[in-house]
């Protein structure tokens, strides 16, 4: 759909030809008035009311005000304009990491909060741009690469179906990999540009147990928050069920609440986005969100294509107006 918001011109020196329009301008203008002046010594008045054409005066200026019109649009066509699109990004490197911890088996997101994440990630990993590197670790007392990135999803989409659950949350052992997975895949792909932008989606419900209780332990979640940071890769983080979740454990009820301000924070040191999801919907509605910040960017396209349309449409218009209304006889 074309549209005539403009961002910048690329030549903006070709606005130069509009002081000619004026001048073409102020030429018809001069012309019309010495016409008319002659006009007034004819002295057969009668004769003349016979033969000239009975139309407004106003109309008879009509083809030459639409074809100034369109030299105007033309012009503006030269002089380059760009106007803001959404383009798919040709090059990015994505890391999905799912949380399989034992608390992912909590059901206050129905079915249960692995089974709602596995949905949610097979529909993001489908509506990537075909662009996107996409790779995918799993963890819970340890990190595992289960896909190194690849623009093929159908690899991504079947690990994302064995995920099992396991003990522990090594959420910084899980950031650490990430980084490690996307700074080996940017070293073969990386050309003259350099490697191409990448991010990490973490996904997670729970506090970090490994190291126990101590985020800025070197290889604790926050220590790999500032890592990313120093790597330039965000950490785009969701925080995925409820504060009243449970799961049996050994035969006994645990609560397992979501880590809001943990994950949160893992967000800002990287530079990242915080998400929250309480429900399958909102998880999906959080992957939608992250889906067009990733795969999609918005750059300055050439918006030329309409403004030529439309002074093509008017210079058209001119012509037909000139063959109608320049007609002097029936």
């Amino acid at each position: 759909m074309f549209g005539l918001s403009l961002s910048r011109f690329v030549d903006g020196w070709w606005f130069l030809l509009l002081i000619l329009v004026g001048v073409l301008v102020a030429g018809y203008v001069w012309t019309q008035r010495k016409r008319r002046t002659k006009t007034m010594r004819f002295t057969n008045l009668a004769l003349l009311e016979r033969v000239a054409p009975k139309r407004s005066r106003r109309w008879r200026h009509m083809p030459i005000a639409l074809l100034m019109a369109a030299l105007a649009l033309f012009t503006i066509a030269l002089a380059g304009p760009t106007a803001e699109a959404k383009v798919p990004r040709n090059r990015a490197t994505v890391l999905l990491v799912i949380d399989v911890s034992l608390s992912m088996e909590s059901t206050d997101v129905k079915p249960n909060r692995l089974e709602a994440a596995q949905a949610a990630a097979r529909a993001f990993a489908q509506g990537l741009t075909p662009g996107i590197n996409l790779g995918l670790i799993s963890f819970a007392g340890t990190a595992t690469v289960l896909v190194s990135p690849t623009t093929s999803r159908q690899g991504v989409i079947k690990a994302i179906d064995t995920l099992r659950l396991a003990q522990s949350t090594a959420t910084g052992e899980a950031i650490f990999s990430a980084l490690q997975s996307i700074e080996g895949f940017s070293q073969v792909v990386g050309g003259p540009e350099g490697p191409p932008p990448a991010r990490i989606v973490l996904m997670s419900d729970g506090k970090q147990t490994i190291p126990t209780d101590n985020q800025d332990d070197p290889r604790g979640m926050f220590t790999a928050a500032r890592a990313a940071s120093d790597a330039k890769i965000p950490v785009s983080t969701i925080s995925f069920g409820t504060s009243t979740g449970t799961v049996n454990i050994d035969g006994r009820d645990t609560q397992v609440p979501v880590d809001d301000d943990s994950l949160r924070e893992v967000a800002r040191l990287s530079g990242g986005e915080f998400y929250k999801a309480a429900t399958a919907d909102e998880l999906r509605k959080v992957y939608d969100t992250l889906g067009e910040q990733i795969g999609y960017e918005v750059k300055d396209a050439d918006a030329s294509r309409p403004w030529l349309i439309l002074g093509t449409v008017v210079a058209v218009t001119a012509a037909a107006s000139a063959l109608f209304i320049g007609q002097r006889l029936p």
